[in-house]
């Protein structure tokens, strides 16, 4: 095992990531759904404080984006106005017919219906108790949710199980209860609901647990593990190989950002990857998205406003292919990422301009639509993208 020492996250390392709007949230799972094939929605979480909102976007077959009528629609609990310090905090579920968006101003999880036209409507008792205090990321597969709480007096994990009815139900002996102030940030499913790993921002470490056949967890031996660098942020398994994660480690520094690459293995040990971590020389790499076909990732850096793809080989080792900026403006720098469901469009939540870009994305590399970024309806802080 090849694990960097415990490390405390120092002050002026986080308050880079943390600085202002920053510090959203966004998904790093697509899920099919859609008109038709070529087409579908994106959505982003207001955050709004009091009654949190969520916008929504009609996603044209060239990736291109139109704002929904109705937009922003009401998700039913509160937001807190701010940034979190997460990726995943909202998702769709159920082949694109539910929205799951986390309500960190009241803890709570909203579900919504996915209409016809894209219209967002909360399922019947919605929201739901997130079973912690001020949820910020979920993980869903399947039928399985799980919520990340990082608020004082309720850090945890928690799962559920989601209705065919879009209702949640607390999973019985799900939750894990986390040290107070470990800023847990994004929880991720592998695509078998085999396992399941959280990211402590915070605190540097990166927990482990395999899944029993009732989504009860059960933690890895030696769990948590010392990350392979500081912030373990955003994190994915890869969709065609359940076996493999990737963590983004935003707090390295200036110009030091990496994205390890491991195994978890049958019991949920996670072990590092050949060469991991990979480096992509920018600033505070965020936030993380895997292809649906598992061939490409790409990470996008907060501090130095740039998204870099790697290829990934079958063993999961990392290419490093190219970093694209995602804004002419200085200043301006994306919080969020997420990927059409074809893989053709990815994606940039502009939280700062309350704007989307949109890149098409050809053979791992990433070019910006024409007329992009485009005008989301709505206020507030957005902490999360997802599309259907």
């Amino acid at each position: 095992m090849r694990f960097l020492s415990r490390l405390s996250l120092p002050f002026v390392l986080l308050a880079v990531v943390l600085a202002g709007p920053a510090i959203a949230s966004a998904h790093s799972r697509t899920h099919t759904g859609g008109a038709r094939h070529g087409t579908g929605y994106v959505y982003l979480d207001n955050n709004t404080a009091g009654a949190n909102t969520i916008s929504g976007f009609s996603r044209a077959a060239n990736g291109a984006l139109t704002a929904l009528p109705g937009s922003p629609f009401a998700a039913g609990g509160a937001g807190l106005g701010a940034g979190l310090a997460s990726q995943g905090a909202i998702d769709t579920a159920d082949q694109g017919r539910y929205v799951l968006a986390v309500d960190a101003g009241s803890n709570q999880i909203s579900v919504l219906r996915i209409g016809a036209n894209g219209s967002l409507t909360p399922v019947a008792g919605s929201p739901f108790a997130s079973g912690g205090a001020e949820p910020d990321s979920i993980a869903v597969n399947n039928g399985v949710v799980y919520v990340s709480n990082t608020g004082t007096g309720g850090t945890n994990y928690t799962g559920f199980t989601l209705t065919p009815g879009g209702r949640l139900h607390p999973i019985a002996g799900s939750t894990v209860t986390l040290p107070a102030g470990s800023g847990p940030g994004e929880i991720v499913l592998n695509s078998n609901n085999t396992k399941l790993a959280g990211m402590r921002v915070t605190t540097s470490v990166i927990d482990s647990f395999t899944l029993d056949r009732s989504g009860r967890p059960h933690a890895a031996p030696g769990s948590p593990y010392a990350a392979q660098g500081l912030g373990p942020f955003g994190s994915q398994f890869r969709p065609t190989t359940p076996n493999q994660l990737f963590v983004d480690n935003a707090h390295n520094g200036t110009g030091l950002g990496t994205v390890s690459a491991y195994n978890d293995l049958r019991d949920g040990t996670l072990s590092p990857i050949g060469a991991s971590p990979f480096a992509d020389f920018q600033t505070a790499p965020c936030w993380q998205v895997i292809s649906p076909d598992g061939r490409y990732l790409y990470a996008l850096a907060t501090g130095s406003a740039e998204i870099s793809s790697y290829a990934i080989a079958r063993d999961g080792t990392l290419t490093l292919l190219s970093n694209t900026p995602v804004s002419s403006t200085p200043g301006v720098t994306g919080t969020d990422i997420a990927l059409s469901t074809d893989g053709g469009t990815l994606y940039v939540n502009m939280a700062k301009t309350n704007t989307v870009a949109a890149f098409a994305v050809h053979g791992g590399t990433v070019t910006q639509l024409p007329n992009s970024p485009t005008q989301a309806r709505g206020s507030g802080s957005t902490v999360g993208i997802t599309t259907s």
